[in-house]
Order: C-alpha cells, then structure tokens, then sequence
C-alpha cells in the first residue's frame, strides 16, 4: 500500500497533468472554431473548379486533345503517395488512422507490381512510416501549418509533384488526409491529382457535389473563350494547388478536433482517477488514526 506522502504527490502530480491537459483542450477548441470555417470556405471553390475542369475535360479527351496532366503518362507503374500528417502529437488516433491506410495501400501497389513513393507533410507520418517503408520516403516536410496552412505552401507542394511527373519520376499522384466531418470524426480520404480525375457522386453528398454531377451528367455544351486547350494549360497546374490547399486546410480542422477531443477525454480521465486516489487517501489515512488510537488506548489500559 502507498504511504500518504506518495499518494499527495500522485494526486498533485495529476492534478498539474489535467490543467494541462484542460488548457489545450480549449486552444484546440478555439483553433477549430477558425479552421471550421476556413474549411467549410474553402470547400465550394474546389469543388466548382473540379466541375469546371470536369466539363472541360471531358470534351478534351473526346477530341484527343488532353494535357499530360488530364491524360496521364500513359502508365501507372509508380505512385507517389503524399501522406498529411502532424508535426506534434496528442490528437488521439489521427495520424495513426493516416499510418495504417497508407500501409495497407503500399501493400496493395505492391502485390500489384507497382513502385510506390512517399511524400511526407508532418514529422509524426516519417516516425510511423520510416520503420517500415523508411526506404520509400523521398522527402519530409515539416511546420507547413504553423500557425495555419499557407496557399504559398500548398503550391511548393503542388509544383513538386508536378515536377516529379514532368520528369517521369511518377505516373500518378495521391494526397492521403484525414477529412474534417466533425470535431469527434475525421474520415481518411485518398484524392488523386496526377492525373486529374473526374469527380464522383456518393451518397449523401452535399449540394454542391450533386449540382456538379447534374453538371456533368446533363450533356450541356459550353463555348469557352479562350479555347478549352488554352484553359486547361492554365486550371490543371492551379487545380493542383488549389487542392492541396484543400487538403491542407481540411487536415488542420481534423487535427484541431482530433486534438480537442482528446484532450478533452484526458481530462475527464485526470478527474476519475484524481476522485480514485483522494478517496484511497482518506481511507489510508483514516486507517493510520485509527491505528494510532488503538495504539494509545491499548497503551493507556496497559499501564
């Protein structure tokens, strides 16, 4: 059994931890707040750019005319893997979630012949990766959301990977990052953007996805000034960048919430176990004056 002394310092020592714990939990609270709208805001841009180059690419492959970056190489003989991860910790199982999905997706190219690339965004994916697929990791980059994700950032990004398949050193590109749905769910996505790919209605999409597949879906022809060639040369490299912004910017919001709720739950467990040890140290310390009043009184009937 602890002796009272080690039991006031557990208590205090738990104590300190839940302060901690609690004031994180409420500058996640408030870093949420903004990332939420910044994500929610920034949402229906990308979503109207990918209905404006799905219009436009659909009549460019028609026609034959597509760009490397619509058409592809040709091949997709090797992946490049962009991972969105964090650079700290304490967000509960965000980048783990991100950690097993992007193993089980290396597995898969894998067993299917296919040479896989990663490009780590956050210091917490290369230490759940480099064991494993240390090998792999081109490159990582780190504090590309300090204080907030930069568009500056999401483009460096973004002509890197177009870089990389320019040069022939990918076939196709994937952002993987966890979606912001709630501040207790975060769903991991998979987007690719080399090349582009036609965006897919799922149920339960919101108004925006569902008017961009009526869009898609009605044959409507449009006239564009300049031409469509002209246009896609310029909204494929900017699509790109646009959305790794989104992704960016949708992983921040998920880390925040992630973040939040853990600590939030760190909290409350602080509480229970604080309760826990206050009561066994009364019941010690009840148990050591009756003690010492047995003690007493058998001396005293002694003499």
């Amino acid at each position: 059994m602890a002796s009272l002394k080690d039991l006031r310092v557990r208590i205090s020592s738990v104590k300190s931890t839940q302060r901690i714990t609690s004031a994180m939990k409420m500058v996640a609270a408030a870093k949420l707040r903004r990332a939420q709208e910044d994500a929610e805001a920034t949402r229906p841009y990308a979503v109207r750019m990918e209905r404006m180059l799905g219009s436009l690419a659909q009549s460019a492959v028609t026609a034959g005319t597509a760009p490397p970056l619509l058409a592809g190489s040709g091949k997709d003989d090797v992946h490049l893997l962009i991972v969105m991860t964090t650079d700290r910790g304490l967000c509960g199982g965000f980048n783990g979630s991100i950690g097993r999905w992007t193993r089980k997706r290396i597995l898969e190219l894998r067993a299917d012949g296919k040479e896989v690339k990663l490009l780590i965004v956050g210091r917490k994916g290369r230490g759940i990766l480099r064991r494993e697929f240390g090998d792999i990791i081109i490159d990582t980059l780190e504090d590309t959301a300090r204080p907030t994700p930069r568009f500056e950032t999401a483009a460096e990004i973004a002509q890197r990977a177009r870089d990389m398949f320019e040069a022939g050193e990918c076939d196709v590109c994937t952002i993987v990052y966890n979606k912001f749905v709630s501040a207790l769910t975060q769903d991991v996505t998979p987007q690719q953007i080399i090349p582009f790919a036609l965006p897919e209605t799922e149920e339960g999409s919101d108004d925006d996805t569902d008017d961009q597949a009526s869009a898609l879906d009605s044959g409507a022809v449009y006239e564009y000034e300049p031409d469509e060639q002209e246009i896609l040369a310029d909204l494929l490299p900017r699509n790109l960048s646009v959305q790794v912004f989104r992704t960016m910017i949708e992983s921040f919001a998920s880390e925040q919430g992630a973040r939040m709720t853990a600590m939030d739950n760190a909290t409350r467990n602080a509480g229970d176990m604080i309760d826990r040890l206050s009561t066994e140290y009364n019941r010690t310390r009840q148990a050591a004056i009756t003690t010492e009043l047995i003690e007493i009184i058998s001396g005293a009937e002694a003499l």
